[in-house]
Parts: structure tokens; sequence; C-alpha cells
């Protein structure tokens, strides 16, 4: 039995995580909660979105499961996310980018990982207001974690049987920064050598996924890039509502759906779980509930192949518990 932190989340994050908790012990997941908050809600109680029994419960239970929260844009508290990854030390950020049956897309058979560097770069955090006109922010690139994110893209390629790594960088111009990465990338590639091994500069990388996505297997990236990467990686598949994430690190991991806690549409009952359920399956295969995992996989694939009961933005008028329900229908 493993002990899960559980972080609901601001916005829609409660349902979808409420209905991810819901789905895996019906498929039988040997699961056990512990339920934290963070957001929003707990702002005033603690004067931060993020109190220390938070992270406590994480560096514990070593596995959490995360629904959204809201950062404000350019004022208010820093990003929970951001905060936790620092604090954690959850260098890597994985990505995988699947084409689902049912989801509407113009791409087929797309199946790549994004490795994201999740700790330094310019979410490094170190600004300065110049003067009024002016503000810097100070790009941070580092040995120690470009060669450790690469080392974290070739042992998963090798463990899941992935053929080929491109390193994204944009080397041309910020030839020390992002020259350090990608000397860091070539130096650890030599371990590997079964595995193939590239590197594209990323507008170069941008335009090639949007015209030849089905060219790319296991793509590392700075911090920046793997951000904006991803996001747009996930539009080749149907969107942020269908993509899955996990942030993890030597002494823990932390899985969440990628997308925005959408206030619009909280207590609805439109939220799609898909990402959240997603999620959660990735994190099922990391605590080798693989069985359990596949389980959950095969029954949302046949959910969506139907099509019946499916929410609003998958083209669907089920709500969040009707598409829950499904799925558990065909477990």
């Amino acid at each position: 039995m493993q002990t899960i932190t559980l972080i609901p989340g601001d916005g829609i994050g409660p349902e979808v995580t409420g209905a991810t908790r819901k789905v895996m012990e019906a498929a039988g997941a040997a699961l056990a909660w512990e339920v934290v908050e963070a957001g929003e809600k707990v702002m005033e109680q603690y004067g931060t979105p993020l109190p220390e029994h938070v992270l406590e419960s994480i560096k514990k239970n070593k596995i959490a499961l995360k629904g959204p929260i809201t950062t404000p844009v350019g004022k208010g508290f820093r990003s929970v996310n951001v905060t936790l990854r620092k604090t954690l030390n959850l260098y890597a950020n994985l990505r995988p980018i699947k084409t689902l049956p049912g989801i509407k897309s113009r791409y087929e058979q797309i199946d790549l990982v994004v490795v994201r560097e999740n700790t330094e770069d310019l979410y490094a955090g170190i600004e300065r207001q110049v003067n009024e006109d002016t503000a810097e922010s100070i790009k941070v690139i580092t040995r120690q974690a470009s060669e450790r994110i690469a080392q974290f893209a070739f042992d998963y390629a090798v463990q899941n049987k992935r053929k080929k790594i491109t390193a994204v960088h944009k080397a041309n111009i910020m030839k020390l920064s992002d020259g350090l990465f990608l000397n860091s990338f070539r130096k650890v590639k030599d371990n590997y050598p079964t595995i193939e091994a590239e590197d594209l500069i990323v507008d170069n990388l941008c335009m090639q996924m949007v015209m030849r996505p089905e060219r790319f297997d296991v793509l590392v990236l700075p911090n920046l890039y793997g951000d904006i990467v991803s996001d747009l990686a996930a539009g080749l598949i149907g969107g942020l509502g269908v993509a899955p994430g996990a942030n993890i690190g030597l002494e823990g991991a932390v899985f969440e759906p990628v997308h925005g806690s959408a206030p619009d549409i909280a207590g609805q009952g439109k939220a799609n779980p898909l990402a959240c359920l997603l999620s959660g399956v990735l994190m099922l295969k990391y605590i080798d509930q693989r069985t359990v995992a596949e389980k959950i996989e095969k029954a949302i694939y046949a959910v969506l192949e139907e099509g019946n009961f499916v929410t609003p933005d998958l083209g669907g008028n089920a709500t969040t518990e009707q598409m829950t329900d499904a799925i558990i229908t065909q477990l």
C-alpha cells in the first residue's frame, strides 16, 4: 500500500482529482490518500499558498498527485508549481504526448515525450529593475543540471524502449548558456551508444514539430523552451485537457495535469478529468502498479472511442461525473 499526498488545488482541481481518485479506487490501486490543501483557498489562513505542512507531507510520502493551482499574472504570490519544483528539487518535468482515440486532431500516430529541465534557466527567478524603463532577468544554466537532465532523458529512453533523443537549444545565439547545455548533452550521450542522438535549434524544432511531429521520439530541453514546446506538443494531440505531466526528483515526484485551474467552469460539472487521470496513470506506472495503470488506460481509450460520455471540450455532452462513471463501467 502506497500513501499518496493528494493536493486537490483550485478551481476545477477538486473535481478532476476527485474523479481520478474514484477511478483508481475502482480499478483496485493499492493506495492510501493523505489530503492536504494548497492554493488560493489557504492564503488567508496561512499567508502562503504553499504551507509548510504540504511540503512536509510530500517529503514524507515521496509521491503526490496535485490538481491545478491558480498563479496570479504579474503580481501576487509566486507560482506554487515553481516553488514545489525548486524546494523539492524536482528537476525533471516529464510530458508524454500521445495521440488518443476519438480526440480530434489533424495529426495521427504521435507518440513523443518532452523532458524539460525544471530548476534553472530564466525560471531561476533572478530579476532586477534597472530603472523605471528597464528590467533584467538572468538566465542560469549549469553543467550539473544540464548533465543531470540529459542523463534522465537517456535513462528514460532506455527503460521505455525509445530510440532517439533530440536536444533543443539556441546555442547559435546564446553560445555560453545554451552552449553549455548542448555540450553537456553531447558528453552524456557518449554513455548511451544504443540511443540515436541529435540536436536542433528551438525555432527549427517548432517548425518541424507542426510539419512532421512523427519524426520525434524524446525531446530534452532547458526550462523555458521546455515549457513552451510541451504546450505546443499538447496542441498536436488536442490540447492541455488531454496532456498528463510529472515532476520528478531523486527523492520524490509530483504528478499533475498541466492545464490551469479554469475558475470560470469550476463547480459546473464541465471539467474534463482526462489530463489528471492520465497523470494518475503515469504515477501508477512510476510506483510499479503498472497492471492497474494499463487497466485504467484501456478503460479511458474505450470511452474515448465510443464517444458517448465525454465532456463538452471533447465534443460531447457528459458531465465530469458521467465521464468518470463511464470509465469505471469500462473497468
